[in-house]
């Protein structure tokens, strides 16, 4: 018909091969049907080795690696793209986990659950290795939850973080539920310390522990916690503690305002009307007392512990151990197992170091057989350190 010019009738042949008129025509006019295999690239593609070394992170979830992708690239697309294409490549492998149990709910400002996210070690851009753990809480109603970056598990520490919170959330739940955290529950007669009995009495809260292995009764910030591997895509990006601290926050932002399936709903939305029912907090005095009077610090190799961002010297034999610090006065006071081990002025300085403390702490690195004059050695680094600091007020 081609060859004699005529033109074929598109209806009689559509009804024939029961078929589209206008398919008949595209076909007719040289289509030849979709290609078997696409030649399309991707536009994950030009990020693919960085997709697969976050996602290999162990511990790292798809959700975590999208979520640090995305804050660093605007061409990463959606979350189901973004999942498909690590299926398609291979990139990790699939794994399913089906671990069903019964959910159950308390009423509004009833509960609060909190835990610790332990051990977490991190690198900074630089390589300096940051050990830490993540004080997690969470309101069990609303499912708004809080996150606090601390360097020790004392019971202090639970202390601080707990007043953190409940200041964060504007209130007080009637109960307080964790697990037998060894800082606060004595294991030997499975009940609260003493201290922390009287930390929640001045509070206001009442305390219990959930069941020995049976950590589901503290579900809800326990799946949480997951919540935690989009943090670990920001290894090797941060610069500073500082920096690491407001990755935390911001993570905890957006994860309250992700839509929660089962309450169908933001975390933040939910909030603002849990927070209604919450009892209201204890007056100021008392809750600062809790979180600033006394702070744990484990003494690093330099034997320098920080407060409010500068360091100040301990005898070197107290390093790797875990100390407290207090201010009283405009003096910093350094105690281990409540022995005084040492005292400072509060300090504008960066770095604080007792002639002493140094003297020892340098004796150890100077082989007793060495010419080098302790004394001399000393004076002079101590001298740099002055005009280190005084170089960065002058910056300042």
């Amino acid at each position: 018909m081609n060859e004699l010019g005529i033109k074929p009738n598109y209806s009689e042949l559509a009804r024939k091969y029961k078929c589209d008129p206008r398919t008949v025509k595209k076909y007719h006019n040289g289509y030849e049907g979709k290609a078997k295999n696409r030649n399309t690239v991707s536009k994950l593609s030009k990020h693919k080795e960085e997709i697969k070394e976050k996602i290999n992170y162990i511990g790292a979830t798809k959700i975590g690696v999208y979520q640090f992708m995305k804050d660093k690239y605007d061409d990463i697309g959606s979350y189901s793209n973004f999942t498909y294409y690590i299926r398609k490549k291979h990139l990790i492998d699939e794994k399913s986990k089906n671990n069903p149990h019964p959910r159950y709910e308390t009423p509004l400002g009833e509960q609060l659950q909190f835990d610790w996210k332990e051990t977490i070690t991190m690198t900074n851009k630089y390589g300096e290795i940051y050990e830490f753990n993540i004080f997690s809480a969470i309101l069990c109603t609303s499912r708004f939850h809080i996150f606090e970056y601390s360097k020790n598990k004392t019971r202090e520490d639970v202390e601080r973080c707990l007043v953190k919170t409940f200041k964060k959330i504007q209130g007080l739940p009637k109960i307080i539920l964790t697990d037998n955290m060894s800082s606060i529950v004595n294991h030997n007669t499975k009940k609260f310390v003493p201290e922390f009995m009287g930390f929640c009495k001045d509070i206001g809260v009442t305390a219990k522990h959930c069941k020995v292995r049976k950590c589901m009764t503290k579900g809800k910030v326990e799946s949480q916690n997951r919540f935690m591997s989009w943090l670990i895509p920001y290894n090797n990006e941060f610069e500073t503690e500082e920096d690491l601290i407001k990755i935390i926050d911001n993570i905890s932002k957006k994860v309250n305002q992700e839509v929660n399936d089962y309450i169908g709903c933001t975390p933040i939305f939910a909030y603002n009307k849990e927070k209604e029912y919450l009892k209201p907090l204890p007056n100021k005095e008392l809750l600062e007392r809790y979180e600033n009077d006394i702070k744990s610090f484990k003494v690093p190799s330099t034997f320098l512990v920080t407060y409010k961002g500068n360091g100040y010297s301990v005898p070197p034999q107290f390093i790797n151990k875990v100390v407290k610090l207090t201010e009283l006065d405009n003096k910093l006071y350094i105690y281990y197992n409540d022995e005084l081990i040492s005292c400072h002025d509060i300090s504008t300085n960066k770095v604080n170091y007792k002639k002493e403390h140094y003297e020892e702490g340098m004796s150890r690195w100077i082989n007793e057989n060495s010419k080098l004059n302790i004394d001399e050695v000393v004076e002079n680094n101590l001298k740099e350190l002055e005009k280190l600091n005084g170089r960065r007020i002058n910056n300042e």
